[in-house]
């Protein structure tokens, strides 16, 4: 995937057309860029931009989208996500049954405490990028929920951990930061539209006793390879109704819990969710490709479900606690009163108490 002559440029002007063409040879031989151009930047925690290309011959992708190390953001990013996991995971090689960009070039220089990885463009392919301000239907969660089940059987159990292309893949643990978050923030911007239950808490309550604890459950059921992440805000839609994920940067391994919840409870609106997350379970466990003697029960997926609310919960409301730092503030607002909701309507804490004793 990488030619070992590449080094990572220092910013996206100097990104040369022979560094690109050499970027996009195992994907596209023959193809000689001509020129490259900045059509599009995002730099927050990661840097981000859409470059624009043009060929002297051959052809290839008119767009790729390129994704390094912001300098003064790589110890947050070390201790939340993992400075290298995405693109370990790619040039890992490992199968992932599921919609996700193509990474045509992926370069660790542990030295630098950098990477670059250049990718598809999704959007040349029709792809819709969604946010929590735009839920997704239940027949589009249905289909990102079938994706999430195909990932996780490829790489249930000893699928994972008999993998030495993946033993680089860490545990999901909890991670120090949280309980700095500033709380009084996030229940000002909620206001009256969550339970009193939920302004309630304090940072200990919902950082260590909800949060902490159902990540220490991660690591006490048979694990899976999981994204990490799987929000809405990570995900598109594709014109044939395929969900796909972005941004593997948090993958990590433990329970399948994680990943479904977080991405079901967070994409759809409340009543949407509601109405068919029953049904949307069942959709998980039927997508599962795994031998009878290895399949949870219909009532272990319902139950670690039901905990998982404490992971969207917690990270949402210190995110939104952080005022426009993160996330725009309407994106923060619309996770955290689902994950609130569903908190309440689940019953997380007796699930936490039955999952963790």
């Amino acid at each position: 995937m990488t030619a070992p002559e590449l080094s990572i440029p220092q910013g996206w002007d100097e990104i040369s057309p022979e560094w690109m063409t050499s970027a996009l040879a195992h994907h596209f031989p023959g193809a000689e860029v001509g020129g490259v151009t900045v059509a599009l930047r995002d730099d927050g925690t990661n840097r981000r931009a859409r470059l624009a290309l043009s060929y002297a011959a051959g052809s290839g992708p008119a767009t790729v989208f390129a994704k390094a190390v912001d300098p003064e953001h790589a110890d947050l990013v070390a201790l939340t996500s993992g400075l290298y996991h995405e693109p370990r995971l790619f040039l890992s090689g490992a199968n992932l049954p599921l919609d996700h960009p193509t990474v045509y070039t992926a370069i660790v220089d542990e030295s630098r405490r950098d990477f670059l990885m250049i990718m598809e463009d999704v959007v040349a392919r029709g792809a819709d990028p969604r946010d929590s301000t735009r839920p997704m239907t239940v027949e589009q969660v249905a289909a990102g929920v079938r994706g999430l089940a195909r990932l996780h059987s490829e790489h249930w159990g000893e699928r994972l951990t008999g993998n030495p292309g993946l033993g680089w893949v860490e545990p999901f643990v909890a991670f120090e930061g949280l309980e700095y978050a500033q709380l009084d923030i996030a229940h000002e911007r909620l206001g009256d539209s969550v339970s009193g239950e939920i302004l309630a808490m304090s940072g200990k309550d919902l950082f260590v006793d909800v949060w902490a604890r159902y990540i220490g459950s991660l690591t006490a059921s048979v694990p899976t390879l999981l994204h990490g992440d799987p929000h809405i805000g990570n995900t598109y839609v594709l014109p044939d109704g395929t969900v796909g994920f972005l941004d593997w940067q948090m993958v990590r391994r433990g329970s399948f819990s994680l990943d479904l919840g977080y991405f079901l409870q967070g994409a759809l609106t409340i009543d949407d969710r509601r109405a068919a997350e029953r049904d949307l379970i069942d959709e998980y466990l039927g997508a599962l490709r795994l031998p009878a003697a290895e399949l949870p029960t219909q009532q272990d997926i319902w139950l670690g479900y039901r905990a998982s609310v404490a992971h969207g919960l917690a990270i949402w409301m210190a995110t939104l606690s952080g005022g426009d730092a993160w996330q725009r503030a309407d994106i923060c607002l619309a996770f955290a009163q689902r994950y609130a909701s569903a908190f309440i309507d689940l019953d997380t804490r007796e699930a936490l108490e039955t999952l963790c004793g």
